[in-house]
């Protein structure tokens, strides 16, 4: 499916729940995949860790092939490395169709957004939550997506930094309606919601979603969260 038409689909069903496979059972990742898609989940997140940038190891290119093998869904690869630049076009090839890449690793990053729209792959900028949303703002224009990060990335068992919401609020504020606002970290059923009223249209949700067995009626349950604080928004 070319980029463009992705992105539509992806605003027309906002707001949109994307599970994190690292929070996944990856002794059987096809079958949560599956499980995942069965459930009626419309985009799958995977984090990518280099140790560097972060200091833990997750995914790389041979789980983004894998999970490409095994579903049409559209993949959220959230790249949480030093050098995004030398593997943009790799990762793309793995089957990836949404790219983001760090404020932090790259503060100019015009180039890079554009090379991943080359390669016609959607293109995201993440930023931390220390770091001040007024460095994204001057590349919206780029961007497809911004993820807000309201943990910080590679560690776990962190509380919901409530800074996020002031960044998704001033990045609503200031956005066109072309760019999707994503947020993850901490995303559970009692912050999903002032997630989603701040602003966010995508909400990545790992150990809140895995962790429960029933993942049909989990997704039913944070999408209902997260459309309702919507309708309130609106």
């Amino acid at each position: 499916m070319a980029v463009s038409h992705l992105l539509e689909d992806l605003h027309r069903a906002v707001p949109l729940i994307a599970p994190s496979l690292l929070a996944c059972d990856l002794a059987n990742l096809g079958r949560e995949v599956r499980r995942v898609e069965e459930a009626g989940a419309e985009i799958l997140h995977l984090d990518i860790m280099d140790g560097h940038f972060v200091p833990n190891l997750s995914f790389g290119l041979p789980v983004v092939e894998a999970v490409r093998r095994v579903t049409h869904l559209p993949l959220d690869v959230h790249l949480m490395i030093s050098e995004p630049g030398r593997y943009l076009k790799r990762f793309r090839d793995a089957g990836a169709d949404l790219l983001t890449i760090h404020i932090e690793v790259a503060p100019e990053p015009g180039e890079l957004l554009e090379e991943i729209h080359a390669l016609g792959a959607g293109a995201g900028l993440s930023l931390n939550p220390p770091t001040p949303v007024r460095l994204v703002e001057p590349y919206l224009d780029h961007c497809d997506l911004v993820l807000v990060m309201s943990v910080m990335p590679g560690f776990g068992g962190q509380e919901f930094d409530e800074t996020a919401l002031d960044k998704l609020r001033r990045l609503d504020s200031v956005r066109e309606s072309n760019l999707l606002l994503s947020v993850d970290g901490g995303v559970n059923p009692e912050t999903i919601g002032r997630c989603a009223g701040a602003g966010a249209d995508i909400l990545v949700a790992g150990t809140a979603f895995f962790s429960h067995e029933d993942y049909p009626q989990r997704l039913a349950e944070l999408t209902s969260l997260a459309r309702t604080a919507k309708d309130v928004q609106v």
